[in-house]
């Protein structure tokens, strides 16, 4: 499945815990089918959140299915055009992503990658050495946080983007597990997860 970026020299020799998130309504504001890089807004506190997690020890790695690919809604030069404009704004914010993966195809494709499938989670080995312990998923969708869960990760869901919509279906499918959230936004989640774990803790 497509790799839209990975920053050289980030496999590391030891296993490092990772935040898997997704983009649309979690890291920038939801603009269905968004294929216009001026329509890219980061929400607010997000950047800090990134910077939090990468300082207590997290890869960022970005997991996001893009139907609109598939669908022909738009085309493989606006995909790279909007994911461009995300990589210049966080970099101005002194952030960025450790890796981006994305589903490309339309939901009855059958392919391996949409998520919960967790295609975009097996590709990332090959890039980068994550451990699940401490790891999760963080999303505004059930289908996020059944990745996560799925794979023996945390999942959270954010209320941001679809959250408010897909919180219902979160509570029902996982009504009393520790390892599933649901938060306000990004910054929110965060900084429950690094509570939560004893990732970066001198002690």
């Amino acid at each position: 499945m497509p790799l839209w970026k990975t920053k050289s020299g980030i496999f590391s020799a030891q296993p490092q815990p990772a935040l898997f998130l997704d983009r649309d309504g979690v890291i920038i504001a939801d603009c269905h089918y968004l294929s216009d890089p001026d329509q890219v807004v980061i929400l607010p506190g997000v950047p800090e959140a990134l910077a939090r997690a990468r300082q207590a020890g997290y890869l960022l790695v970005g997991v996001s299915n893009q139907s609109g690919l598939g669908r022909g809604v738009f085309g493989p030069e606006e995909f790279k055009a909007v994911m461009e404009r995300l990589d210049s704004l966080l970099e101005k914010e002194g952030t960025e992503l450790d890796a981006f993966f994305y589903c490309p195809h339309a939901p009855d494709d059958c392919c391996e990658c949409r998520k919960p499938l967790p295609g975009m989670l097996n590709e990332a080995k090959a890039f980068l050495n994550w451990q699940l312990n401490d790891s999760w998923v963080v999303g505004d969708k059930k289908s996020d946080v059944a990745l996560g869960r799925d794979a023996g990760m945390g999942g959270a869901l954010v209320l941001t983007g679809y959250g408010k919509q897909e919180q219902s279906k979160v509570l029902e499918a996982w009504p009393n597990d520790p390892r599933v959230g649901i938060f306000a936004d990004l910054p929110e989640a965060v900084d429950h997860i690094l509570k939560m774990t004893s990732v970066g803790d001198p002690s």
